[in-house]
């Protein structure tokens, strides 16, 4: 089949049939992802995408970003976005806004997104030179947006899409409609994350949320993560007295209470049993050593940005150890 230039993705999809039509996300032109209704000016190889395809998953979840910054736009007018990557499982948007979003906030915010999604938004991109898409967000009190429009390179374009009357700055692609997201998502938890993950500059608030194919994946994940929180170390070491954490300590460093030392207790021996049969003898070293110790085994020029500061013990200095090879070395 050949195709007059300009011709878009989605047309091509519908000239194939309606089936796929229907079922066609994006394309792949020349290897790129291409929304369905950007003009192809060129000879190119086409790739309808669909959600059978594993690409699927992440242009969900991209898309599912846009309509949570959407929505919580419409319920909190005021509120500043900043940027919304798709991840593994899901998606998350960071916001400025000064007062805190809570748990109780999600089931309203999520009854939002299904709103926009039913109301079948159609999409368009546009290409607007840097300053113009500067000044814009600037006069619209997005001042984030604006620094990453700032940082984008001399020559690259800057897009931005629109989903109805809402837009955001964006690479894309992006489905021709909202109603093609689907609704199996939800969101899980607000977390706080500062800009561009510095902690010198402003703190923001991350809504996290999980987006599938259909209802079924959804409900598996969601289950998964269920028993996941059944099997959590940090709520079994409560419920049964095992271990307990003190910021005075520090975190991820546990306090082992009575019924915690005898599980571990009993693992050590476990170990030790499993070692002896199969021939292993245990030595014991010490917890320090002489810095030049490691020099001469040549970990420590690679391994010293990670290591704790050296101790200074009679004019000579002493490294805790991050391994025991070099003491099993001289063991042996």
């Amino acid at each position: 089949m050949t195709f007059a230039r300009g011709v878009t993705a989605g047309e091509v999809a519908a000239a194939i049939g309606p089936g796929l039509a229907k079922a066609a996300l994006v394309a792949e032109v020349d290897g790129v992802q291409w929304d369905l209704f950007r003009p192809i000016e060129h000879d190119a190889k086409l790739r309808i995408i669909t959600r059978k395809d594993t690409e699927a998953l992440e242009l969900i979840r991209h898309d599912m970003a846009h309509v949570l910054a959407m929505a919580v736009q419409e319920l909190y007018p005021g509120t500043q976005v900043t940027i919304g990557p798709a991840i593994e499982d899901g998606f998350y948007y960071d916001f400025a806004r000064e007062t805190p979003f809570t748990p109780d906030d999600l089931p309203r915010i999520e009854a939002r997104m299904r709103e926009i999604i039913a109301r079948d938004l159609p999409t368009r991109r546009e290409v607007w030179p840097r300053d113009k898409a500067i000044a814009h967000f600037k006069g619209m009190g997005e001042a984030y947006k604006a620094e990453l429009i700032e940082g984008i390179p001399a020559g690259e374009e800057v897009s931005l899409y629109w989903h109805g009357d809402w837009h955001d700055l964006c690479r894309g692609p992006h489905f021709a409609s909202t109603a093609k997201i689907g609704d199996a998502f939800k969101l899980t938890k607000i977390a706080g994350a500062y800009w561009r993950g510095d902690s010198n500059n402003a703190q923001l608030q991350r809504i996290y949320g999980t987006a599938w194919r259909d209802k079924k994946e959804l409900d598996a994940y969601l289950l998964r993560l269920e028993e996941q929180e059944k099997r959590d170390h940090r709520r079994i070491g409560k419920e049964l007295e095992l271990f307990t954490f003190s910021p005075d300590v520090g975190a991820g460093l546990p306090l082992w209470l009575p019924n915690g030392m005898v599980i571990r207790q009993e693992l050590e021996f476990l170990a030790v049993q499993e070692e002896r049969k199969e021939g292993y003898k245990r030595v014991a070293t010490p917890q320090i050593t002489k810095e030049a110790l490691f020099y001469r085994s040549r970990h420590l020029p690679y391994y010293k940005d990670d290591m704790y500061a050296p101790l200074d013990i009679d004019g000579e200095n002493y490294s805790l150890r991050p391994m025991n090879c070099p003491f099993h070395h001289l063991v042996y």
